[in-house]
């Protein structure tokens, strides 16, 4: 199957994850394409597939004869998309040898390539987009096309040395649970790389350290005609409250190494409020801070 074909198969499956679960992986839907992946896996001729009792799928490209001693390579992508936006019923569209222009996702929406420059290094390639409505999901399911695609290549050119490698693909990444159960002996690498990047060639080999935080505020409504000195309005807490969060450590004004507050949700009414934040920063102690 080539690239591109396999690719739009994958990103058809709905594999949305949810934070609101307590369940492992939080949504059965990912079951579906992990399952798929197995039996894409073992029709290609890999060895040891298996999924365990979390979703984890996981196989083998055996080693080239004379290879056995190299070190064991994996190749990990994930299968979940975003909670933040719909990934059920994706329509993707293709457009080839891309010139440059702004992209109509639809009869509303228009991706601006004076909103993202970054369009213009595109220019002659192959690009797919969703209509606007949904996610297209190809964080990751590009990174599972690529490793597959990789996987099949290398089982049909036997020619190619290489020592063994093992694939794994995980759910639950988009909410932070991506590796709550992932069996890292069982995995059985010497080194790994993700497949999860952005940009062509692009290699990362530093992380950040990254919670979730809630805030619920109580309040206390009474009739507005007599609320002097009784009411507390929620909402207003909770603005102030983040009001308090410094602007300057927002996503939209940090780089590089820079931590950031990142208000992700907010629903209120004068009696009840929730916040909800990511927080992120690569120096361990300034993550602490942050959290307390």
């Amino acid at each position: 199957m080539e690239l591109k074909d396999r690719f739009l198969k994958y990103v058809s499956f709905d594999t949305q994850s949810s934070e609101e679960s307590e369940s492992f992986p939080s949504t059965d839907k990912q079951l579906v394409l992990l399952n798929y992946l197995a039996d894409e896996m073992r029709a290609l001729g890999l060895e040891d597939v298996t999924v365990d009792k979390y979703g984890y799928a996981m196989g083998t490209i055996p080693a080239s004869e004379g290879c056995e001693t190299a070190p064991v390579i994996g190749f990990i992508a994930h299968v979940d998309t975003s909670p933040d936006m719909s990934g059920k019923d994706v329509k993707p569209h293709v457009i080839e040898e891309y010139d440059g222009g702004d992209i109509m996702l639809n009869g509303s929406l228009t991706m601006r390539v004076e909103d993202f420059p970054e369009l213009k290094d595109f220019v002659g390639h192959t690009i797919i987009h969703t209509d606007g409505t949904t996610l297209l999901g190809a964080d990751d399911k590009a990174g599972c096309a690529e490793i597959m695609s990789a996987a099949e290549y290398l089982m049909s050119h036997p020619e190619i040395k290489h020592g063994k490698i093992r694939l794994g693909f995980t759910p639950d990444e988009e909410i932070g649970r991506g590796v709550d159960y992932f069996d890292v002996a069982a995995f059985g690498a010497d080194f790994a790389y993700t497949m999860d990047g952005s940009s062509e060639g692009e290699l990362e080999y530093e992380n950040f350290n990254a919670a979730s935080a809630v805030v619920e505020v109580q309040g206390r409504n009474v009739h507005p005609g007599y609320a002097k000195d009784k009411m507390i309005n929620a909402i207003q807490v909770a603005c102030e409250l983040n009001s308090l969060v410094p602007a300057v450590e927002r996503p939209e004004y940090t780089s590089g190494y820079e931590g950031f507050y990142h208000c992700v949700g907010f629903s209120g009414t004068v009696e009840n409020a929730k916040i909800s934040y990511i927080i992120r920063d690569h120096c361990s102690e300034k993550f602490e801070q942050k959290k307390v």
